[in-house]
């Protein structure tokens, strides 16, 4: 599951790049670094979840 959540936003992530996606707080180009950030604190939740 860890892999496909990094995969999914590491593609976001170039889509972001490429062509913005709109959404509130994505509509610039250069916005793609919020969604690393998005991705570093699920990354992060999800190995202190982790039993």
């Amino acid at each position: 599951m860890n892999k496909a959540i990094s995969a999914f936003l590491l593609l976001a992530m170039v889509i972001q790049l490429i062509k913005p996606l709109g959404l509130p707080g994505f509509r610039r180009r250069g916005d793609f670094w919020k969604i690393a950030v998005v991705a570093f604190v699920l990354w992060s939740a999800t190995l202190l979840l982790r039993p």
